[in-house]
C-alpha cells in the first residue's frame, strides 16, 4: 500500500497528501478492537466453534470494507464511533462469504490471505458453523448500533440482508457455480459480478452514510461509487489470479482458470478487460464529484483498490 495518496488530483482539484497507510492502519485497530468486543471469546463453549470464528475474521485481512464504512461516513460528516458496528457487521458477513467459498464444495481452496483455509484448519463441518455464526454475528451487531434519524435500525438491517441474500451475494455465488465449464455471455458475467462484489462493497459505503444520517442524495453517490469500485475490483481480481503468483495474492493462483470459471479475462483478454475495469474506475471517482473535497479517504481507498499490480 502507498505511503501517501493524491486521488482527487484526478478530478482536478489541489489537496494535501493524504496518508493512506496511517488511515487504514488506525481503521484496523479501531475495527479490530471493536470486532474483539462484539464476539465471544475462544474460551466460551462451544470452543473450537469460537476460535474457527475468530482464525479467519483476525487472519490478517486489509479491512478494505470496514474502512470503506468509515471513510463513507466521513464524507458524510458522521464519526467513526456511530459507524464501527456497521463496519464490524459487514467485516463478519465477508469472512463467512469466505470461508463458504473455500469450501470443496464451493471454490475448493486451501489458502487464504496466506493461511490455511478454515475447513483444512478446522474441518468441513465446524468451517460451514463459523461462517453461518458470522453470518449470524453480523445481525446481532446491527442490532446493537445507534441508527440515526434518517436511518433506524429497520433501515440498517435490511441493506445488509439484501445486499447478503439470496438476491445479491449468495445469487452471485450460485450464478459463479453454474457456470463453471459454460460458455456464457458478457451480460452473466456481469450479473455474477454485480451480486458476489458489488453488493456488499455498495452496502458498506451506503451503511457509513446511514451512520452519519446520510442524505437520500448523499445515499445515491454512495451507492453509484460502490457499484463501479465492486465491479472494477472484480474484474481487476480476475486479471490478477491470470498474471500474478499464488505468494502474492496470498491465496491460489490459476484457480478460475482451472475450474474454468467465467472470468473477463476468459472473455475478453487482459486487454480489453484492463480498458473496461478503467472506465469503471472513472466512473467510481466521478461519483464522489459531489462530496466536493469531502470524500478523500473514499478516494485514496478507491485509488489502492483499483490500481493493484495488473
Amino acid at each position: 500500500m502507498p505511503h501517501a495518496s493524491q486521488p482527487a488530483a484526478r478530478l482536478g482539484r489541489r489537496v494535501e497528501p493524504f496518508d493512506l497507510n496511517a488511515y487504514v492502519a488506525r481503521a484496523c485497530r479501531e475495527v479490530d478492537r471493536a470486532l474483539d468486543r462484539f464476539l465471544p471469546s475462544e474460551k466460551t463453549k462451544p470452543a473450537t466453534l469460537h476460535k474457527a470464528m475468530r482464525y479467519s475474521l483476525f487472519a490478517g485481512g486489509k479491512r478494505m470494507r470496514p474502512a470503506l464504512v468509515l471513510a463513507a461516513a466521513d464524507a458524510c460528516g458522521g464519526s467513526w464511533k456511530d459507524a464501527l458496528p456497521m463496519a464490524c457487521a459487514v467485516e463478519c458477513i465477508h469472512t463467512y462469504s469466505l470461508i463458504h467459498d473455500d469450501l470443496p464444495a464451493m471454490d475448493d481452496d486451501d489458502f487464504r490471505r496466506g493461511k490455511p483455509t478454515n475447513h483444512k484448519v478446522f474441518g468441513e463441518g465446524v468451517a460451514v458453523l463459523a461462517g453461518d455464526a458470522l453470518l449470524t454475528q453480523a445481525f446481532e451487531i446491527l442490532a446493537r448500533s445507534g441508527g440515526s434519524s434518517r436511518h433506524g435500525h429497520r433501515d440498517l438491517v435490511l441493506e445488509l440482508a439484501r445486499a447478503s441474500g439470496s438476491l445479491q451475494l449468495i445469487a452471485g455465488q450460485v450464478a459463479d457455480l453454474e457456470g463453471e465449464g459454460k460458455k456464457l455471455p458478457l451480460s452473466e458475467l456481469r450479473y455474477i459480478h454485480e451480486r458476489k462484489t458489488s453488493a456488499l462493497l455498495c452496502a458498506s459505503v451506503k451503511l457509513g452514510g446511514m451512520s452519519a444520517n446520510a442524505t437520500s442524495a448523499q445515499l445515491k453517490a454512495l451507492k453509484d461509487f460502490g457499484y463501479n469500485v465492486g465491479l472494477a475490483f472484480q474484474i481487476i481480481d480476475d486479471i490478477l489470479d491470470v498474471t500474478q503468483t499464488s505468494e502474492k495474492l496470498g491465496k491460489t493462483a490459476g484457480k478460475d482458470t482451472a475450474a474454468q470459471k467465467l472470468t473477463y479475462p476468459s472473455l475478453l483478454g487482459l486487454e480489453k478487460s484492463r480498458r473496461e475495469a478503467a472506465r469503471l474506475t472513472r466512473r467510481a471517482f466521478a461519483a464522489l464529484r459531489s462530496f466536493r473535497g469531502k470524500a478523500v479517504a473514499l478516494e485514496a481507498l478507491a485509488d489502492y483498490l483499483l490500481r493493484r499490480d495488473r
